[in-house]
């Protein structure tokens, strides 16, 4: 399998490299891929970089030039529930822009770009296969809608206004909805899976500071198992 490992930050990497040794450098458009072998399968670890654009572009440029079987996203987000909580692990069942208001410019819902589904679907075989190797594990994890925006949510404030627009969502981050996007527009299984770093609250920006490397290093550690031992 051709399988793609992107993740926003260079500290949500760190991991990654310990586990993966002798890979080539690649470039994709602007973005550099490592490229390594894992059991026969084809591992392309590279940055997307921080908001939406980034994370579309980055994506694009590899699935234009590499028949990705799979696209393995991972990373940190911010809690939007009371009962998820710092260090769990959330295996997104789908993505919506928090930040797409578009309900005056046609028969459109919070979160829907015009020409697009209202939230992006993350449902495939790759996904379930996931999934029951966490469950195998005994690792425990939670599912749900996960909210995309070019904003980091550090306020109370800004907590609420999404969950007046998006109360069953789980999370919130800046990149996944564009991944899930362009994954849908090339018809590639995508999945997510993000450790919550803090509350998305007024604490935010100092419990991210210490907890993103640690539970990017969770998330990564898991990857990197289930790849271990695919055939």
């Amino acid at each position: 399998m051709k399988i793609a490992i992107i993740v926003p930050m260079a500290i949500e990497a760190e991991y990654y490299h310990k586990y993966f040794h002798s890979g080539n450098k690649e470039m994709f458009g602007s973005t550099m891929f490592e490229h390594f072998c894992v059991r026969g399968n084809d591992i392309y670890l590279g940055l997307s970089g921080i908001g939406k654009v980034q994370a579309a572009m980055n994506l694009t440029s590899i699935l234009a030039q590499v028949n990705l079987d799979l696209v393995l996203m991972t990373g940190t987000a911010g809690s939007l529930q009371a009962g998820v909580h710092q260090g769990d692990l959330i295996v997104a069942k789908s993505f919506a822009y928090h930040d797409a208001h578009n309900t005056l410019a046609g028969d459109y819902v919070e979160g829907q770009l015009p020409g697009e589904p209202a939230s992006f679907d993350l449902d495939s075989p790759a996904r379930t296969q996931l999934t029951n190797f966490l469950e195998v594990q005994g690792v425990k994890y939670q599912e749900g809608l996960i909210v995309t925006g070019d904003s980091f949510i550090g306020s109370d404030q800004q907590k609420q206004a999404i969950k007046q627009n998006f109360p069953q969502a789980v999370g919130v981050e800046m990149e996944g909805a564009a991944f899930a996007q362009v994954a849908a527009h090339f018809k590639k299984p995508l999945i997510a899976l993000r450790a919550i770093s803090d509350n998305g609250d007024d604490g935010a920006n100092e419990d991210f500071d210490r907890f993103a490397q640690k539970v990017g290093a969770q998330a990564a550690k898991l990857i990197c198992a289930y790849i271990e031992k695919m055939s």
